[in-house]
Formats: structure tokens, C-alpha cells, sequence
């Protein structure tokens, strides 16, 4: 399964976003689940199989419990292929960031600040 499938699906999103937080006992993946979707544990399970299947997480047993976590690898992959979009975005954004610092300044000398130029 290519691995915008696997985070194609909203559940699956979401599961990663819980594990982004920190490990996750399979129990509270699928409590936070359900209650945000309204679908069945062995649904949940089904979602969480598909994530550790593509390598997105990984789980380890504690005693009776099972623990998620994530593995970052997968998420890199994606990120690697996202390189080659980011010139969409990154410019923007950084036009963004110059036009917003030149605001703080504008306003820092018309308010009677110092000038960031200066040195004491």
C-alpha cells in the first residue's frame, strides 16, 4: 500500500496524530477513536493494523497491554517526496515572515522603540 493511502484514510490520521503524542496503549487509541467516529474496536484494530502492516507504527507488548508508537521512517519517505512541492508553499511563506517582521519594526518606531539597527 503506497503511503498516501495509508494516510489518505481520516481514522488512520488521526490514530498517527494520537501516536504523535506519545505512546498509546491500544485501549486508548480506540477510546479516542470511537468517540470521534463512532466506529467499532475491531474497526479501530483493523486501522491500526494497516499503520504497523506499512511500517507507521510500531507496538510492543507490556504485559497485557499492547503499546503504539510511531515510526518515523515511513514519514520521512513522505516528507522526501513532499521536497519536491515545497517551492509551492515555502516562498509564500517566507514573504509572509519578512512582511511581518517589517510590520513589528514599523510599528516599534513609530511607537518610539529602538531601531533594530542600532547597536548600544
Amino acid at each position: 500500500m503506497h503511503a498516501f493511502d495509508v494516510l489518505g484514510d481520516p481514522v488512520r490520521r488521526r490514530i498517527l496524530e494520537l501516536l504523535a503524542e506519545g505512546e498509546q496503549t491500544a485501549g486508548s487509541i480506540c477510546a479516542a477513536v470511537q468517540r470521534e467516529f463512532g466506529i467499532s474496536q475491531p474497526a479501530v484494530s483493523q486501522h491500526l493494523k494497516v499503520l504497523r502492516d506499512n511500517g507507521f507504527a510500531t507496538v510492543r507488548p507490556e504485559g497485557t497491554r499492547r503499546l503504539y508508537a510511531v515510526d518515523p521512517q515511513p514519514l520521512r519517505q513522505v516528507d522526501a517526496w513532499l521536497d519536491h512541492f515545497r517551492r509551492f508553499w515555502t516562498p509564500p511563506l517566507e514573504a509572509l515572515a519578512t512582511e511581518l517582521a517589517r510590520g513589528r519594526r514599523e510599528r516599534r518606531l513609530r511607537e518610539g522603540g529602538p531601531d533594530e539597527r542600532k547597536t548600544p
